[in-house]
């Protein structure tokens, strides 16, 4: 079960894994005595044929997934331990997950997914105040890559949104303080290239501007090239 509130721009806000059976109780409890969310998505198995041992392991393999991804601020207390499960048992529940990780980013949920870099063709760059950053579109969204730099501070104008997002991308280690500035621990989708954009340079900023290919051509006109065919 995955339960969050609202999506900010880049970055999911407290969120938490679990299981019950029945589902309802469950979900009368967390309205109760958590109030950071406002939806949850929940699976079930038609012909009972998940039992408490691989609830345990979907919600496992979910919380590590969402650990690694870094892209949700997790408030479970304890990261549960894979049960023992016969190898026939394992490969059946993995299916399971196989599912349900294919239907989340259709209801917009991207949360247990790491950009896939196929492909660095289209690579943009970002520079200013004495920081790089190189990125490039894929369908996550804009992905900023490992390595890239943003700047320490902030100026005073930036959005409440672009502020939090930062914080929460330092307190989940995407980035990392290093000589002045910060330096991303690994490659990160962004929504937009402007989210990204602001992020990198510490304000509002416009993506389509600020990001230009070895030609120093605007990601703007990247597009409307592409556009004209």
């Amino acid at each position: 079960m995955f339960l969050s509130d609202r999506r900010m721009k880049g970055i999911y806000p407290p969120s938490i894994f679990g299981e019950g059976d029945p589902v309802k109780p469950r979900l009368e409890q967390h309205y109760a005595k958590r109030d950071f969310w406002t939806w949850g998505v929940f699976f079930t198995a038609k012909d009972g044929s998940l039992n408490k041992a691989h609830v345990q392991h979907l919600e496992t393999r979910l919380v590590h997934l969402a650990k690694e991804a870094k892209r949700a601020t997790l408030d479970n207390g304890n990261i549960p331990q894979l049960p023992a499960l016969s190898e026939a048992e394992r490969a059946d529940v993995e299916s399971f997950l196989t599912d349900i990780l294919s239907i989340l980013p259709l209801i917009g949920l991207s949360a247990f997914e790491k950009p896939v870099s196929t492909s660095k063709v289209g690579k943009l760059r970002l520079e200013g105040k004495g920081i790089k950053a190189t990125g490039y579109e894929s369908p996550q969204g804009f992905v900023v890559l490992q390595g890239s730099q943003a700047v320490f501070g902030e100026t005073p104008s930036i959005h409440a949104y672009m502020k939090t997002l930062r914080a929460e991308l330092r307190t989940n280690g995407v980035l990392v303080e290093q000589n002045g500035s910060f330096v991303f621990s690994q490659d990160y989708a962004f929504n937009s290239p402007s989210t990204a954009a602001g992020v990198v340079l510490g304000r509002a900023a416009n993506g389509r501007i600020e990001w230009k290919d070895a030609r120093n051509r605007t990601l703007k006109e990247i597009q409307e090239q592409r556009i004209a065919g």
